[in-house]
């Protein structure tokens, strides 16, 4: 196995602690191993875009379009002429007031109609005379036993009943007092109080006014319109732009990338001639090789720019010329005045008319008449005859009947009741006897108030007349006319810019080249030392597991595969993926391992 080892670890030289434990320079970590390895370069590859032409555009020229115009030049303005329409009247009749609408009053006086009535001259009263109470024999029948029932097997009880009845009746006795009179006066409405109406009639002025006769209105003259000569320029063709287009010169050129800068590498070479050592190893020659930087060289294309006159746009050159516009000379007759009317205003006419304009309407005064009495006399009753009563209570004695206690309480027979017939003398009353004595009246004749003067209004119309005036219709105006004809033309023909030169400018992206190159990262080329897989540990199932772990990554451990050998095709593939990861080379180190995911 130790065999094994050495011919594997090739560029390191293995040194255990446990034999040279005063090794300089060496970790002094009991139980590791540690080998000198050599580091290499670290590198790592860049991408960058290098310029090979720069972005461009190029333009496209369109020239200016032209179309032949043919058009209708004025020659001479249209003028006209004014036909003047007289102001018009039409004659309108209409009522005009000539006296205010007013009223009449007609007065009728208070209306009275003779009365004859009958007046109290004495109040009616009652006489009265006074009959004594007279007695008459009155015969009733009279209860001697109530109806009962009568049963059968317990017959009714009966009781003896004594009890007060009439003997006589009472009455009473009227003495008369005679009507009292007294002599009254008063006064006695002998006519109505009434009210007379005075008329005030309606008051009226003369009123004088302007009216109207005619309206005022406008005359019109007219002016014809006036000319000039007027000589112009014109144009006969619109200016324009024309637009030369030369493509840019370009020219080649040849630039240099550095891909990989210059560095230095150890190379071992062979072992002295003088090496005085049994042991090869220890008179291994390293030698500083310097490794020069690796180029690659590329071309673009470079603008060298445009002719005299010509100006850069994008990738083309372009020349603007302008042309202007072409002119000439052309004679017309334009209006300088238009035809026009002045106008002259005509005041309206008036005159002047009177007429009754009311002040104030017709009214009435009233005077009140105050009503008419008489004095007169008359009997006024002051109390009327009387009486006065004076009672004579009744007689009475005792009598003595049959009384139901109790009735029978069984079949029961209807015994109708018992009555006896009796005699007594019964007062109708002492009474009094009254003769009316009737009012005396005396006839009184009095004027009564029918109707109170009053006043009846008649409304008077306003009075009217005709009258006529000139009422303006419509007023003078002027309208045009095409007697002077329309404007005059005359045809020319000129060149019209439809549209202008112009470019248009195309866009082109630049062009680029993609270059891969190494940057140096760390320096290499000399010796460090790391820990590495003692003898002891390298087992067969560690070489399993990095052969196949070499081949999952894609190197070639030699035709044999997985062999659990550390053959020469699998230290050339595990000094390929240490050179290609930037780890030492030449020793099964923990990085190496770490790289390869072995733990």
């Amino acid at each position: 196995m130790r065999n094994l080892n050495y011919l594997f670890l090739g560029l390191c030289t293995l040194i255990s602690l446990g034999l040279s434990a005063q090794t300089p320079n060496i970790p002094n970590v009991p139980g590791k191993c540690y080998a000198q390895c050599l580091i290499q370069d670290q590198y790592e590859t860049v991408t960058e875009q290098v310029l090979v032409k720069g972005a461009s555009s190029r333009v496209e020229v369109t020239g200016a379009k032209f179309e032949t115009v043919t058009e209708q030049a004025l020659k001479k303005e249209a003028g006209s002429t004014l036909s003047v329409s007289g102001a018009k009247f039409e004659t309108v009749t209409q009522q005009v007031l000539s006296k205010e609408a007013g009223s009449t009053l007609s007065v009728s006086p208070a209306k009275f109609e003779t009365k004859t009535s009958q007046v109290l001259a004495k109040d009616a009263s009652t006489a009265i005379s006074v009959l004594a109470p007279k007695a008459e024999t009155v015969t009733e029948q009279v209860l001697v036993k109530d109806a009962y029932k009568e049963i059968r097997v317990i017959p009714a009880k009966f009781e003896t009943v004594t009890e007060e009845v009439v003997l006589e009746a009472a009455y009473e006795t009227v003495s008369a007092t005679p009507a009292k009179y007294e002599t009254v006066t008063e006064q006695v409405l002998v006519k109505d109080g009434y009210t007379t109406l005075t008329v005030v009639p309606a008051k009226y002025e003369t009123v004088t006014e302007q009216v109207l006769v005619k309206d005022a209105y406008t005359t019109l003259t007219v002016v014809p319109a006036t000319y000039e000569t007027v000589t112009e320029d014109v144009k006969i063709a619109d200016a324009y732009t024309t637009i030369e287009r030369m493509p840019m010169q370009f020219e080649t050129t040849t630039e240099r990338v550095e891909l990989t800068a210059a560095t230095t590498r150890r190379e071992k070479k062979s072992v002295s001639k003088n090496c005085l050592s049994e042991n090869p190893e220890d008179c291994i020659v390293w030698c500083v090789v310097e490794v020069p930087a690796t180029y690659t060289t590329y071309t673009k294309q470079v603008a060298k720019g445009c002719a005299a006159g010509y100006t850069q746009t994008g990738d083309d050159c372009i020349k603007t010329t302008e042309v202007p516009a072409q002119y000439g000379k052309r004679t017309y007759q334009k209006v300088k005045s238009p035809a026009t009317s002045t106008s002259v205003s005509v005041p309206a006419k008036y005159e002047t008319r009177s007429y009754m304009k009311q002040v104030s309407g017709a009214t009435t005064t009233s005077v009140s008449i105050p009503a008419k009495y008489t004095t007169r006399s008359y009997q006024k009753l002051v109390s009327p005859a009387t009486t006065s009563k004076t009672t004579i209570p009744a007689k009475m004695g005792k009598r003595t009947m049959q009384k139901l206690v109790s009735p029978a309480t069984t079949e029961m027979v209807e015994i109708p009741a018992k009555y006896e017939t009796r005699t007594y003398k019964k007062y109708i009353s002492g009474s009094t006897t009254s003769t009316d004595v009737a009012a005396q009246y005396a006839t009184v004749s009095m004027e009564k108030l029918v109707a109170d003067a009053s006043s009846s209004k008649t409304d008077v119309a306003a009075q009217y007349t005709t009258r006529s005036y000139q009422k303006l219709v419509s007023d003078a105006s002027a309208s045009p006319a095409t007697a002077m004809g329309s404007n005059a033309y005359e045809t020319r023909t000129y060149k019209k810019l439809v549209s202008p030169a112009t470019t248009k400018t195309i866009d082109i992206a630049a062009e680029y080249k993609t270059i891969s190159k190494r940057k140096l990262i760390k320096a290499g080329g000399f010796t460090e030392w790391k820990e590495v897989v003692c003898d002891a540990d390298i087992t067969t199932s560690l070489v399993r597991r990095v052969q196949q772990a070499l081949i999952d990554r894609g190197y070639d451990v030699g035709p044999a595969g997985v062999d659990n050998v550390i053959g020469k095709d699998t230290k050339i593939a595990l000094k390929k993926f240490q050179t290609a990861n930037n780890l030492p080379i030449g020793s099964l180190d923990f990085e190496t391992l770490k790289a390869l995911g072995i733990k």
